[in-house]
């Protein structure tokens, strides 16, 4: 499997996953690669280069309707990411950690505060075990 480090490490399949998730936020059911090659006026070869890339990591799903293919994110393997991050941010900014903006629909502020005090407290905890762990030698 592709390393997703590689993957992202890209600006302009980043674009990509960006315009992807706007339009599924927008409430798309899929992204055709003319939609994309307008939107980021780069050319139709070089769009599906990236697309290619980004399906291999499982980046984005494709569907399929007669010669057309319409594009979708899918942020499942984006949780390696997620998870290599988060300990850094808990060790650099502990509960003073920086919000993170998603442009998804919104929730009600206590399901917010909820999930903000969850997620970092199991960020925390998987750390400690971590390390804990290393320092085993396990």
């Amino acid at each position: 499997m592709t390393d997703i480090f590689d993957v992202i490490a890209d600006g302009t399949r980043r674009d990509i996953l960006q315009l992807l998730l706007r339009r599924t936020t927008e409430g798309e059911a899929g992204t055709s690669v003319s939609q994309i090659v307008a939107d980021l006026g780069i050319s139709q070869p070089t769009v599906s280069k990236h697309l290619k890339v980004l399906r291999d990591a499982e980046l984005v799903t494709v569907r399929e309707d007669g010669q057309r293919r319409f594009y979708s994110l899918a942020v499942e393997p984006l949780e390696v990411v997620d998870d290599w991050l988060v300990p850094f941010l808990v060790d650099a900014f502990g509960d003073d950690a920086p919000d993170i903006a998603y442009p998804g629909a919104p929730i009600p502020e206590s399901a917010a505060h909820a999930a903000e005090v969850v997620g970092r407290a199991a960020a925390s905890a998987k750390h400690v075990v971590a390390t804990a762990l290393k320092r085993l030698g396990a």
